[in-house]
């Protein structure tokens, strides 16, 4: 599963940053890709080119504050949760879509 997502938290700093981690790691983990862009207090860090974005199987909008550049994601499949769904269980958050994927 190709995944491209936006990490960002209300500090726009440290669950930021480890939302963004975990959902990598994850995703490594269990055979997938990802590419996560950050928002933050220091702005808009690791892009997502539109090339990820084309071949993305689904997005992940990781989030505790209003995201901006959502538009780009028209047509596809988005899932928005929390940071901290990401942070606690990215495994289980990313085994879902999985399964919700191949309905």
């Amino acid at each position: 599963m190709k995944i491209v997502g936006i990490a960002a938290c209300t500090s726009g700093i440290a669950h930021t940053y480890i939302a963004k981690e975990k959902l990598v790691t994850a995703a490594k983990e269990l055979g997938h890709e990802a590419f996560i862009e950050t928002q933050g207090t220091i702005g808009t860090e690791d892009e997502l080119t539109a090339q990820q974005i084309k071949d993305a199987d689904v997005v992940i909008i990781a989030a505790d504050i209003k995201v901006g550049g959502k538009d780009r994601f028209q047509g596809k499949r988005i899932v928005e949760v929390p940071t901290h769904i990401a942070i606690k269980s990215p495994k289980a958050l990313l085994n879902k879509i999985e399964e919700e994927i191949k309905k």
